[in-house]
């Protein structure tokens, strides 16, 4: 993969750039990873101001079998590892699991692909959902019971799903996105892989987290134009959309300070329009629509 270009053009996209988005962007993630949870708000982000650029491909990466030989002591210094990573992410309880709590995350990742099955969105969606319910909620996400709850709160097809999740199709649909991680060389998670689809050039890998101007500065140099970022959305549109979200989140994407982010929650607090949920790490707000 090429390293980031020096020299970035400033000239801007005709409206058929629009029509055809140039940028693929492949985005490498474990469901067990923070450091991926705490991408999310970078790519939310992305996808507000720049996403007529680019389409976004989520890919499982096979990290996650890592710890598909269950045992108390790997599950114990996974625990550890996550909980410095929370403190400084959206990501928000100390990771305190039953010892069931990630004993098949093989089971995890073909829910995953079986809502993806349901369209691109259906799948992202899902995987928030996931998300939340492993980082946010400390539940046991090799469970189908909590699978079928995170479909049925993303409106999934559930009779669909629930026959999806053991099909050969979804076990296809994995395998691909195990190959794909290999074939790219990916060994940590997350990673980001940028393409060009109108260029003959090798993509630009990303590895890590790193602050959101890297990620712009990085697109901007793939599309050899500097385009204007699009305008965000009102508060309310973006609580709306996106239903669930945390303050470090909003404040990110805002480009807020987390006191602002909070003192503007407040307000829509106020008048009843989210309801509060308080965490260790973080404040999460719940758009009710009243």
């Amino acid at each position: 993969m090429n390293n980031i270009r020096e020299t970035i053009p400033t000239t801007q996209h005709s409206f058929s750039d629009l029509l055809n988005k140039p940028i693929e962007i492949y985005v490498f993630i474990d469901p067990l990873c923070p450091e991926c949870w705490s991408l999310e708000p970078i790519i939310k982000k992305l996808m507000i101001e720049y996403g007529q650029y680019f389409t976004i491909r989520p890919i499982i990466s096979g990290n996650l079998t890592s710890i598909n030989a269950h045992s108390n002591q790997k599950t114990a210094e996974l625990a550890k590892g996550w909980n410095l990573t929370l403190q400084n992410s959206q990501s928000c309880k100390e990771i305190k699991w039953p010892e069931d709590s990630i004993c098949a995350p093989w089971m995890t990742a073909l829910a995953i692909k079986a809502a993806e099955l349901q369209g691109r969105k259906a799948g992202m969606k899902f995987l928030r959902k996931v998300q939340e319910a492993l980082f946010i909620g400390k539940q046991n996400i090799s469970s189908e019971e909590v699978f079928f709850s995170c479909a049925s709160k993303v409106h999934l097809d559930m009779g669909e799903f629930k026959q999806d999740i053991h099909s050969d199709t979804a076990k296809r649909a994995l395998q691909c996105d195990l190959t794909l991680t290999h074939e790219m060389d990916i060994d940590q998670t997350p990673a980001i892989v940028l393409f060009n689809q109108r260029q003959d050039e090798e993509g630009i890998k990303i590895t890590g987290s790193y602050p959101y101007s890297i990620y712009v500065e990085v697109l901007h140099a793939m599309l050899q134009k500097k385009p204007t970022a699009a305008q965000k959305p009102s508060l309310v549109d973006f609580l709306q959309h996106h239903e669930f979200v945390g303050t470090k989140e909003i404040a990110e994407i805002y480009d807020w300070t987390e006191t602002k982010a909070i003192c503007e929650m407040k307000k829509l607090l106020l008048k009843q329009q989210v309801e509060q949920h308080a965490a260790k790490h973080d404040t999460f707000w719940r758009y009710t629509g009243c």
